[in-house]
């Protein structure tokens, strides 16, 4: 019994739902990061700790600075003033000073790994979930605005825990020591002046940033749309070129980058009201505590300790707050960037497995004699067990669009170790068999079926383990031969590489190369000839090695010597797999066990070369124009 089993996933993080159709709360996403970070618990209690520490020690200073004040009542040339006062001050001041260092550096020493490790789980988790959506999102996605928003969500983690954890939360502590000192110390006017004074700044600063943030929105996305133009120009530069159309492309471009200037300038116009407006009720605040501590000297209240005191804590407590609303920008930016990328995360799959489903297996349904010297020796196995992966179409229809059929209750089989060529003209929906196969879109209607297994009862990655393609329009990464040849099968050896390109008839292209298997084939692989390109390709599926193999016009980019040679190569590969051959060039397939025609997404002829040409209706005529042709 032959299995092959699917690529593992982590789970998804708690909290998945389905793809929301409205904006994510900033809660919500709260909510959605939390788990990510409670994996490390240990490392954020202890950050919290030292985080505390670090705000204590800082109270401390100006506490510190009230009692030295206070204590230096000693007489000029008096001995305990040299000796004892300014050893006291050096001491402690560096203590506290060193103490809030140390705290703070251990803090993010501590949460560092926090940190980097949840950003690096969300960042897998989205490149996996990419992976897994259908193929029908990557159709309609672009490419430049999804990598601009997983940059952003993946910096917007760093920056929401770095903000709140680093200068939000140690802001709050220090505002509650400090509302407390003083309303134990003095009257409860200090306080109350520090909190009427906080009140109106945090209203002020969240009401303004909020309406702000529309404009902040709206140059996120007009930064995407020009990153996507730029991107896809650059994708289709050749394009580009053959249509002389550079100029009409930057026009295109700075279109978008004039409509994100005009967004930026509204959003930095809005950032000074925001700033001008925070300075003035600091100040406000400032005067007002002043105003009562010099008072409270004047009327013998009040310590001239307790004035550096109070200065001390309304400095060390407003100059953070003059940064509290950049940070609240920044925070409710990084809210919004992490949701985009958590929505991104939790779109649906088109196609998933179902619950509870297994590797797609391959049972043996006969056994072959194998001779002495043909592949056994003494005492080996005398039989070679044959698995049963024949493919079953069953009534088959299917439509991308509801208003479009394209395949209309097709039904045929490829038994076991035998090929079926699929023809007819463009749009019959010979493309979308060999989609449907590989489970990239699930039938509508009617079954398909592996090895009596229906497909959608398996899981995916097994069903497309055991099918290698070698598609008509043939995208390489931008990386070695070597590499991509290799891709179909992880692994390989240097040997077995070759081994495939010589099956492919491209290893002596390769040799001759100054850099040999080490040669970059470029973006897409436009280093590559098409021909080079489509050799390339089918060197990696016949190192796949499969049960099952499907050309979709696998050799359209040839030329004719060449075809001829592979064809005879895959003919020989194709001996004991089930095959399923899309062509346009009716000479490709004449050696197939049956071939189908299709029209209008509807199989309208079938039998073997001979006997459709005897039938003499839509294959014949093909067959005749392209002899004609020819």
């Amino acid at each position: 019994m032959r299995s092959f089993a699917p690529v593992t996933t982590s789970p998804p993080a708690p909290g998945s739902t389905p793809d929301p159709a409205f904006d994510r709360s900033d809660w919500a996403t709260l909510q959605r990061l939390f788990p990510y970070l409670w994996d490390y618990k240990w490392r954020v209690l202890a950050a919290l700790a030292f985080m505390v520490g670090a705000k204590v020690a800082n109270v401390g200073v100006p506490l510190l600075l009230k009692n030295l004040v206070d204590a230096m009542s000693f007489k000029p040339g008096d001995v305990q003033a040299v000796l004892i006062v300014p050893a006291a001050l050096l001491v402690g001041y560096g203590l506290l000073r060193l103490s809030t260092s140390l705290f703070t550096e251990l803090r993010e020493l501590v949460f560092a790994k926090a940190t980097e490790g949840a950003a690096r789980r969300i960042s897998l988790e989205v490149f996996r979930h990419l992976h897994a959506l259908s193929l029908r999102f990557h159709l309609e996605r672009q490419t430049g605005g999804m990598t601009r928003d997983i940059e952003r969500g993946t910096r917007g983690v760093h920056s929401l825990i770095s903000y709140s954890l680093y200068s939000i939360i140690p802001t709050l502590i220090e505002v509650t020591l400090v509302l407390t000192l003083l309303a134990v110390k003095f009257d409860v006017w200090f306080a109350g002046i520090t909190i009427i004074a906080l009140v109106f700044y945090i209203t002020f600063t969240v009401t303004v940033t909020e309406w702000r943030t529309k404009f902040r929105k709206e140059m996120n996305e007009l930064d995407s749309s020009a990153h996507s133009r730029a991107i896809d120009s650059l994708l289709n530069y050749e394009t580009v070129k053959y249509f002389n159309n550079e100029e009409f492309e930057a026009k295109r471009y700075d279109e978008n980058l004039i409509r994100y200037r005009r967004a930026a300038v509204k959003s930095q116009t809005t950032l000074s009201l925001l700033n001008t407006g925070q300075q003035l009720i600091i100040a406000a605040g400032l005067v007002a505590m002043l105003w009562r501590a010099t008072q409270g000297v004047v009327d013998g209240r009040m310590t001239l300790g307790d004035l550096v005191m109070v200065n001390a804590f309304m400095i060390q407590l407003y100059i953070p707050l003059g940064f509290l609303g950049v940070l609240y920008r920044e925070i409710k930016q990084s809210l919004t960037d992490l949701a985009k990328m958590f929505n991104l995360m939790e779109k649906e799959r088109e196609v998933a497995d179902q619950p509870g489903a297994k590797p797609l297996v391959f049972h043996p349904m006969a056994s072959l004699p194998l001779p002495l010297g043909e592949g056994r020796g003494e005492g080996a196995p005398a039989f070679s067990p044959v698995f049963n992966s024949t493919v079953k179409f069953e009534n088959v229809s299917f439509a991308y669009d509801p208003a479009r059929p394209i395949l209309k209750d097709v039904s045929f089989v490829i038994p076991s170790g035998k090929t079926v060529a699929v023809v007819g003209s463009s749009g019959a929906g010979k493309s979308t068999l060999a989609r449907l196969l590989f489970r990239f879109y699930d039938v509508q209607r009617g079954s398909i079926t592996v090895g009596g297994q229906d497909i959608k009862a398996v899981t995916q990655a097994s069903v497309r383990q055991a099918i290698g393609i070698v598609p008509q329009d043939t995208v390489l990464f931008n990386d070695t031969v070597e590499y991509n040849i290799a891709y179909g099968q992880p692994g390989a050896s240097r040997a077995e590489v070759e081994e495939a390109a010589r099956a492919a008839r491209i290893h002596d292209f390769i040799s001759s190369t100054p850099a040999g298997y080490a040669t970059m084939v470029g973006e897409r692989g436009l280093k590559l000839s098409g021909g080079e390109k489509q050799r390339v390709a089918i060197a990696r599926t016949l190192l796949k090695n499969p049960p099952i193999m499907i050309f979709d016009e696998a050799t359209s980019a040839l030329d004719s010597a060449n075809e001829r040679a592979i064809q005879a190569e895959l003919r020989s590969i194709a001996e004991n797999k089930t095959t399923l051959v899309i062509a346009h060039r009716l000479s490709t397939v004449v050696d197939a066990h049956e071939i189908l025609v299709m029209e209008a997404g509807q199989i309208i002829e079938r039998g073997t070369h001979a006997e459709l040409l005897g039938l003499g209706q839509r294959y014949a005529a093909m067959w005749a124009l392209q002899q004609s042709s020819e």
